[in-house]
């Protein structure tokens, strides 16, 4: 895996993604919507790690820019770029309201980002990753996908029902595919979508660094589906077991 694309790349998990990936010597093709701040980590981490890093700049709500992407990860290569052997799928953000009286150009726009996105993106690069024999697409889900959270949740459920049938579609060609699921982790996600930390114990909380170590080490190991942490593992098996009627009572993740 020379290459690896990360979408959501400029902070949170894909920016800590980033910086293990360059770190472990892989170039890097980094996808956001700020290309200011794209350019700005891109130059700390040539910097830093010596490698090559190529700015795409993307809204992935947008479907021309879905494309664009897309086309970056159907190359085969070429004289200027190496093909990408890891997609990391990891943006996406909180529509922070409710769905019945909220705005629903937000909640579309949530969709794209993380339903839609990931299924073109997923697409593009397991054809060129089958064509060449080896590959991996880790897509970021959640603990929430186990929750009835509201469409933050639902939209994470389909990210991991999606790669589970995606990786056993995927097997035997070489290439595999994991979706992440962490619980509360430290990044800016939760600042962002208006989350108030103060209410979660310490214990609730993730590193992100640790959150993304064993997620590579789960994608190098073929993991199917990567849950950090003792604790969130216990919790997701909760989540499973319990009647939906009691989880439905558990409240909402937003």
């Amino acid at each position: 895996m020379a290459t690896a694309l990360i979408t959501g790349a400029s902070a949170g998990l894909g920016l800590e993604f980033a910086w293990q990936l360059a770190t472990a010597r892989h170039d890097l093709v980094l996808v956001a919507r700020d290309e200011a701040r794209l350019e700005e980590v891109a130059g700390q981490v040539r910097a830093a790690a010596g490698v090559r890093v190529q700015v795409l700049p993307a809204d992935l709500s947008v479907p021309d820019d879905v494309a664009r992407v897309a086309e970056r990860l159907a190359s085969t290569g070429g004289p200027d770029e190496r093909p990408v052997g890891l997609l990391v799928n990891n943006a996406g953000f909180a529509t922070q309201q409710h769905f019945v009286d909220g705005d629903l150009d937000v909640e579309l726009r949530a969709l794209d980002v993380m339903v839609r996105a990931v299924l073109v993106l997923s697409h593009a690069a397991a054809g060129q990753m089958t064509e060449r024999g080896r590959g991996a697409i880790l897509n970021v889900a959640s603990v929430a996908a186990l929750t009835a959270g509201g469409t933050y949740a639902a939209a994470k459920a389909w990210v991991r029902s999606f790669t589970e049938g995606l990786a056993v579609e995927l097997h035997g060609t070489g290439v595999t595919a994991t979706v992440l699921c962490p619980g509360f982790t430290h990044t800016e996600f939760h600042d962002r979508a208006g989350i108030d930390k103060s209410v979660l114990p310490d214990l609730a909380w993730l590193d992100a660094d640790r959150v993304v170590a064993t997620a590579l080490a789960d994608v190098r190991r073929g993991v199917v589906i990567s849950t950090p942490s003792v604790r969130y593992r216990v919790a997701s098996a909760a989540l499973r077991a319990m009647p939906r009627s009691a989880v439905r009572a558990i409240g909402k993740y937003r």
